[in-house]
């Protein structure tokens, strides 16, 4: 992988800020390592101070309650005085109010992008129900988590003396949860990790084999998750005498649907058929210059060619979406994007919180001094195309083009919702660094810095980080990701996640009452 260290040898880069927009009244410094006071800048601005790399340098002096503006737009006012050329610190900074829900603007922005030219397609595994994957997996659902102790003790069984016997199963993945009893089946929220667990056990990976573990005694019955009581579907631990013969059972049901899952074969798929999600996690603030706006435009592309991509993290478009708003393409969708901001807003009031607490500690000492920041950044991932639907946790999704899917933003209860809306694939940037990924689906971790990518040698798949060196376009590194997408999805390319096996829990997102 390319970069700017190689074999011990530093190949230096003179000094170099990033001002986003003309209105910016600071810039964030992009050498690894970051400045020493004394460094002067291209513009010829001298640091009084140093100033870590992504952190951000006042580009003129700050009066006590002027406004701070990053990629047009104000992030924060100033609490003191602050000198041209010092380092802007997150503790200087008052945060702004929220947009307000009742004062969006909806629509206005919504022109179609243009088709691209050419037909683009990739090759998946097609289901009975038109769906393609791009992983051809054996999963199996548990209806409670009574029962994960056990399941967890067969899916190793299977990895070993099943799996070798069907060379054309990735793997066999179980659904755990926490869920299932001693919850509020009917509460309020309930619903939310009820579709979850329903959809995910149709991913379109699963090839439509249907395969449930249960205890038996448990809230979450079939009828919840639209599953019959047929006995080749549905195995109840309750049933069996004792734990030999619930392995057994596993195994033998589990080979049945490993014999069909075995006879799938890759065929051309047109991009209409792949659904793409987009996350971040580890951010930093060059998040927002490099690896997200990357990503954008690899959105874009991949709208352009049919496909359908879907964005998240509540919190961290909250304070942009007065941006979003504008390119909802109807009325309905863009009251869609406001109820689930106020779903959220009031989620978070009855949890005695706002939305100033999803900075992370690691954000901050990347150099994003707030959420506001940070959601600016944030949503550049979803590039420039219309917004066609929005999704409710854990929703289906329903038309092609680009969706907001509202999750929180966790990485894993995204990621665990994203796949439950029907996500192939996901697109991951960061800038920290993290070693998250999905056993259901392939992620591409795409690095913020080229110093993580180096770091990470083994972990990165693609360097955004070139983007701030002057070394590659936005342009260019989003045509990368959007090729990477198709090998990725195609199975011509193995990420280095899926490489060394990682599989991260899923989380179901559960606001509902715990009895």
């Amino acid at each position: 992988m390319k970069g700017n260290v190689m074999a011990g040898n530093t190949v230096r880069i003179p000094p170099l800020s990033i001002k986003m927009n003309d209105l910016d009244n600071v810039a964030i410094i992009a050498n690894d390592g970051g400045l020493p006071a004394g460094a002067v800048l291209q513009d010829g601005l001298k640091l009084t101070e140093r100033i870590p790399q992504g952190h951000k340098i006042a580009l003129e002096d700050f009066a006590e309650g002027d406004a701070i503006y990053r990629y047009g737009e104000v992030i924060g006012y100033a609490d003191r005085l602050i000198p041209k050329g010092s380092w802007v610190r997150e503790t200087m900074l008052q945060m702004p109010e929220p947009p307000a829900l009742s004062e969006l603007q909806i629509g206005g922005n919504t022109e179609p992008l243009p088709p691209m030219e050419g037909v683009y397609t990739f090759m998946g595994y097609p289901n009975p129900d038109g769906s393609f994957g791009t992983k051809n997996l054996l999963g199996i659902t548990t209806s409670v988590q009574c029962v994960t102790g056990v399941l967890d003790f067969a899916v190793e069984k299977i990895r070993k003396e099943l799996l070798p016997n069907y060379p054309n199963v990735d793997d066999v993945v179980a659904l755990n949860h926490s869920y299932g009893c001693g919850v509020a089946i009917d509460g309020l929220g309930s619903e939310i990790p009820i579709r979850t667990i329903r959809n995910l056990a149709n991913h379109p990976n699963f090839g439509g084999e249907l395969l449930i573990i249960g205890l038996g005694c448990e809230k979450l019955t079939l009828d919840r998750l639209d599953a019959g009581e047929s006995a080749s579907d549905v195995l109840f631990l309750q049933d069996r005498s004792g734990f030999s013969e619930m392995i057994t059972t596993i195994m033998e049901m589990s080979r049945e649907r490993l014999e069909r899952l075995n006879k799938r074969e890759r065929v051309e798929a047109p991009l209409s058929k792949l659904t793409v999600g987009m996350q971040c996690g580890g951010s930093d603030a060059l998040s927002g210059v490099t690896a997200n706006p990357a990503v954008g435009h690899a959105s874009d592309l991949l709208v352009r060619a049919g496909a359908t991509v879907m964005f998240s993290e509540v919190t961290e478009v909250r304070d942009g979406v007065h941006l979003l708003a504008k390119r909802a393409v109807t009325e309905e969708v863009g009251q869609a994007l406001i109820r689930e901001m106020k779903w959220y807003d009031d989620y978070l009031v009855r949890g005695l919180a706002d939305r100033s607490a999803n900075t992370t500690p690691g954000n901050k000492k990347g150099g994003l001094s707030n959420i506001v920041e940070k959601s600016l950044g944030s949503i550049v991932k979803s590039g420039s195309a219309p917004i066609v639907d929005v999704l409710s946790p854990g929703e289906k999704v329903r038309k092609n083009g680009l969706n907001f899917a509202a999750t929180p933003a966790g990485d894993f209860v995204c990621g665990t919702l994203q796949l439950a809306s029907g996500m192939h694939l996901e697109v991951f940037t960061t800038g920290r660094g993290t070693p998250y990924n999905l056993s259901m689906a392939p992620v591409i971790k795409v690095s913020t810095r080229t110093g993580l990518a180096e770091q990470w040698r083994d972990l990165i798949d693609v360097d955004a980080g070139k983007i701030a060196d002057g070394k590659a376009t936005i342009e260019e590194v989003g045509e990368e990701i959007f090729q990477a997408i198709i090998d990725v999805a195609s199975g011509r390319r193995q990420t280095w996640a899926d490489h060394w096996g990682i599989r991260n829990d899923l989380v179901l997102f559960n606001p509902a009452p715990i009895t």
